[in-house]
């Protein structure tokens, strides 16, 4: 289970640095998606650590998953890609205002016109 962690770290990792040091509104995007996907892979892996069956009471069911982490996961994959449509669609609107994707040129360009 360590290395799922170190992969999971590692993921989340390469999202955040995308987030931080990407000039280009795209990657910023994707990198956000790359972290979103991190966190709820982390999620429910620890969310299926207690028990390995379906939360379904029948006989010689001793340890099942829990199904609250796994709810909120849904939840947090639903509200990732209205976060990623609606920063695609902020995208395109400073692309038609400024013509570039680089967030320099996009600032520069801004300023300029007041």
């Amino acid at each position: 289970m360590v290395i799922e962690r170190i992969l999971i770290f590692l993921l989340a990792l390469v999202g955040f640095s995308a987030i931080v040091g990407a000039k280009n509104i795209i990657k910023k995007v994707f990198g956000l998606n790359i972290l979103n996907a991190s966190v709820v892979l982390l999620y429910i892996l620890e969310g299926s650590r207690i028990g390995e069956q379906a939360p379904i009471l029948g006989e010689g069911v001793t340890t099942m998953v829990d199904p609250v982490p796994q709810a909120l996961m849904l939840t947090a994959i639903v509200i990732g890609v209205c976060v990623t449509a609606l920063a695609l669609a902020l995208a395109v609107r400073l692309y038609k205002a400024t013509g570039s994707l680089e967030i320099d040129t996009i600032s520069e360009r801004l300023r300029s016109e007041h």
